[in-house]
């Protein structure tokens, strides 16, 4: 049976805090827990301690601490015992993950040190073009905005033909008046948004059907118990339609960005190939046919 052997002390954290004060080139060598023949030391756990913590903090911190050490090592211990027969297996896993997080770093190096992380417009503008078909929405979407206002404004007729104008000047009109009035404006004339968040700033019921709506850039009312609301919808893109350009940037760029990080590590590799097979460090034999009778 595994030993188990534990120390919790107020001398073995007295000994840390002084120290800090006085130091002692044997205090990091105090062992605080050992399990089966694995030890833990002060020195091991020193990180976790700041220079501000009280000796009772540090007494509820390396109890914490030495608690989980315990825990883990037991828990390994057990495992090892349990899967013995599994040990090969374990040990090949372990070191195909060692293989592949080396590899992965190999390739991060020459990522970084090798990809243009810059795209133009006219580049993401070309895959956009190239792959629309691909790119579908799944939903409506609009542009347009939304203004709330109490249910006895008197001049909500003059806001809601001010909303409605095409002049420069009306418009900034229906600015400074919400502005004055405090009144809520969500303005998405400048982004895309969901049809169903758009319909979220509206007293909307779900289990109605508001389609009705993308028929017509008008300015149009709803009003709850509490306000009325004023809203447009400006432009409108629908399900099935493609997605515009403007919501793809992001993803285009991830998607080119993938693709010149793939062509450095296919360029690296067979550049490492050919290196190693010119230094003739690299030997390739002949592939012999298998008799299918003998794999059976």
């Amino acid at each position: 049976m595994n030993r188990l052997f534990l120390i919790f002390s107020l001398a073995v954290v007295a000994g840390f805090v002084s120290c800090k004060r006085f130091p002692n080139p044997f205090a990091n060598q105090k062992v605080l827990a050992e399990v089966g023949g694995e030890k833990l030391y002060l020195h091991d756990i020193a990180p976790i301690f700041t220079p501000d913590m009280t000796a009772e903090d540090s007494i509820k911190i390396q109890k914490s601490y030495v608690d989980q050490w315990v825990k883990k090592q037991l828990k390994i211990q057990e495992a090892e015992e349990m899967f013995r027969s599994s040990q090969e297996d374990i040990d090949r896993m372990v070191e195909e993950y060692r293989q592949a997080l080396l590899i992965r770093k190999l390739d991060q190096h020459y990522v970084d040190r090798s990809v243009d992380t810059v795209f133009t417009d006219d580049e993401i503008a070309a895959y956009y073009n190239a792959h629309k078909a691909d790119f579908r929405l799944d939903r409506p979407i609009v542009k347009g905005r939304i203004v709330r206002l109490g249910l006895h404004y008197r001049q909500a007729a003059k806001l809601k033909s001010l909303m409605a104008s095409g002049s420069a000047a009306q418009q900034q009109d229906f600015s400074d008046l919400c502005a004055k009035n405090d009144f809520a404006v969500n303005d998405f004339r400048e982004q895309w948004i969901d049809f169903p968040e758009f319909l979220s700033y509206l007293p909307t019921l779900r289990s109605q059907n508001y389609d009705a709506m993308l028929a017509t850039t008008a300015v149009q009312e709803m009003r709850d118990s509490h306000s009325q609301y004023y809203f447009q919808i400006d432009e409108v893109r629908r399900e099935g339609e493609p997605i515009p350009l403007e919501r793809l940037r992001p993803t285009i760029r991830r998607i080119l960005f993938n693709r010149r990080q793939g062509e450095v590590i296919r360029r690296h590799e067979e550049e490492l190939f050919d290196r190693a097979s010119e230094n003739g460090e690299v030997s390739v034999y002949g592939l012999e046919e298998t008799d299918n009778e003998e794999t059976k």
